[in-house]
């Protein structure tokens, strides 16, 4: 049976991406192509799935220990290589913008942030990237807080115009705005 339906029957059954690949990284010893089946399985685009596990091959897949394949699927989960891409709209995709300008406008944005709202804009979920840099103050002498907010306040104002828009959004809104006209 190919690796890609043995893993698609694995999600189908209920199984995490993770323990998908350990399932099959345990029983085939190949790591990478294990990985890749999850990723397809998935329906990631093969390019995409090249991309993602070329960024983490040397680490967690060229040389694994044998009874490390649960560990390193979580690992792959959690850098999100099993993160299922969503197709954004002209809206979302100029929201994202938006986002990104802000984000180099922070002037210092923590790692782990930045790989979090990464993942957040690759699954869509443009809602939990806005709220969390709204809570975020911009460095003063690294970044630009005055373009960090009212990029903020424009990402805002479009994410209030989508057919799920979160209540609250106008709150961090409103404190974007408040923020954009501080000196």
């Amino acid at each position: 049976m190919h690796l890609t339906t043995l893993a698609r029957h694995a999600l189908s059954r209920g199984r995490t991406p993770a323990e998908t690949y350990a399932l099959l990284a345990r029983r085939t010893r190949k790591p990478l192509p294990s990985a890749r089946a999850v990723c397809l399985a998935l329906t990631i685009p093969l390019a995409e799935t090249t991309r993602r596990l070329n960024d983490c091959y040397d680490a967690l897949l060229a040389d694994p220990t044998p009874g490390t394949e649960t560990d390193t699927g979580e690992l792959l989960e959690a850098l999100g290589v099993f993160d299922i891409p969503k197709s954004l709209t002209d809206t979302e995709l100029t929201i994202v913008d938006h986002l990104l300008t802000a984000i180099d406008a922070h002037g210092s944005l923590r790692p782990g942030h930045h790989h979090g709202l990464t993942r957040w804009f690759t699954t869509g979920n443009l809602t939990t990237a806005y709220l969390s840099l709204t809570t975020t103050h911009p460095m003063p002498r690294t970044g630009n807080p005055t373009l960090y907010w009212t990029t903020l306040t424009t990402a805002g104002e479009l994410l209030t115009t989508t057919r799920h828009s979160d209540t609250r959004i106008k709150y961090a809104l409103a404190h974007c705005r408040a923020r954009a006209t501080r000196p």
